[in-house]
């Protein structure tokens, strides 16, 4: 029984271990287990089965953390791949919103500046349309003596050319043509022409001949005044030039702009111009001469010299011809009258007078204009056209 039992068992171990039969190779075994020897053989097979399962638990375990780490890898490939194709295409989202989202916005600025400047140019339009509508129709009441709007005065744009364009042209574009102003100091407005484009703009023309229409052969009275037309030829007046240039805290300057009967330009300009008032004959007073074409108001001699010399008319003498002036070895009077009785700030005659005759017809051009120091090649310029402007050179402090 014993014997049996212990055959039994090693047939189930070497069966176990394995996990097939005993094979003939076993039958040693069994049969030392006949001769009394069964431990032996059993504890040799035991350790040897042993062995081969340790080494293909071994072998099976590397195979598995190999496939396991290489698994482990591809899964780690596949996951970093797809983040970064996800980090990719948010990126390009981002990317692409942020840049619709510019274009957007700066269609929006775009279309709000658009709409703003339009409503501004319209405005301004408004504006500049019902201003010169008031500015005519008053200017048409006062003219006719009839007051617009009881105890009100003709309103005025500026004090004077440059001050219009200080105040309205911040929010308009002036265009030349005829302004009311009001002069500090003063009650009452008149017009004048203003040019806007001239050297900076904001000039106030005071004397402007082209044409030869009109007569300035005038009396005292007429040249205090002012004559003409303010959009072509005119004289704008001794008492409204004063009173622009005698404005406080301001300095003004003259510009004279000359034309010859070939349409060569030329001009001179002084950094200083004022009046004195009309208890000193409008005495004219000068300052810095630049230019091209010459200081004709200051001459080559002092006896030439019209800067503070009183205004004279054939009527009101004060050019200093006591009792009488020679010119050509020929003794005169009055210099208005050897000057075809126009006005001017004479100096026993001078070089320049801007307001002697002008003729003007289809065949040529009869020009009795002095500005002696403006030659050609040594010779006198004949000159059809001049334009007398003055504006600010300095500006109150507001």
């Amino acid at each position: 029984m014993k014997y049996t039992c212990t055959v039994f068992f090693v047939i189930a171990t070497l069966f176990f271990s394995t996990g097939t039969p005993a094979t003939p190779e076993d039958i040693p075994a069994l049969k030392s287990v006949e001769h009394g020897n069964i431990t032996v053989a059993l504890m040799n097979k035991t350790e040897r089965l042993m062995k081969q399962y340790i080494t293909e638990s071994e072998s099976k375990s590397s195979e598995e953390s190999t496939n396991s780490t290489e698994n482990c890898i591809k899964s780690c490939e596949a996951t970093t791949k797809i983040m970064k194709n996800e980090k990719q295409f948010m990126c390009r989202n981002l990317q692409n919103a942020l840049a619709a989202y510019t274009r957007n916005t700066r269609k929006l600025i775009r279309d709000m500046m658009e709409d703003n400047q339009k409503s501004l140019d319209y405005l301004s339009s408004q504006i500049k349309e019902l201003t010169n509508r008031i500015m005519f129709l008053n200017l048409e009441s006062w003219k006719n003596n009839v007051e617009p709007l009881p105890h009100k005065p003709v309103m005025s744009h500026g004090k004077d050319c440059t001050d219009i364009m200080d105040t309205m042209g911040s929010f308009t574009r002036l265009q030349n043509g005829i302004y009311i102003v009001q002069p500090e100091g003063i009650d009452y407005p008149f017009e004048v022409f203003c040019n806007f484009d001239y050297k900076g703009g904001g000039w106030t023309v005071i004397q402007r001949r082209s044409e030869g229409i009109i007569d300035f052969q005038k009396t005292w009275s007429e040249y205090m005044d002012g004559f003409g037309d303010l959009l072509g030829e005119f004289w704008l007046g001794l008492r409204k030039v004063y009173h622009i240039v005698s404005q406080k805290n301001t300095n003004f300057k003259l510009q004279v702009q000359l034309e010859s009967v070939d349409g060569t330009s030329a001009y001179s300009a002084y950094d200083s111009f004022w009046l004195e008032d009309e208890t000193k004959f409008f005495k004219i007073h000068l300052g810095r001469y630049t230019g091209t074409a010459g200081d004709a108001f200051r001459g080559y001699r002092q006896e030439d010299n019209q800067s503070a010399m009183p205004f004279s008319t054939s009527d009101v003498d004060n050019d200093g011809c006591t009792p009488s002036c020679i010119l050509d070895d020929k003794a005169f009077e009055s210099c208005s009258t050897l000057n075809n009785k126009s006005g001017w700030w004479f100096n026993q005659c001078g070089l320049a007078n801007l307001n002697g005759i002008l003729q003007v017809n289809e065949k040529s051009v009869l020009p009795n204009i002095q500005w002696d120091t403006w030659l050609s090649e040594g010779t006198l310029v004949k000159i059809k056209s001049v334009k007398m402007m003055i504006r600010r050179t300095s500006y109150p402090d507001f």
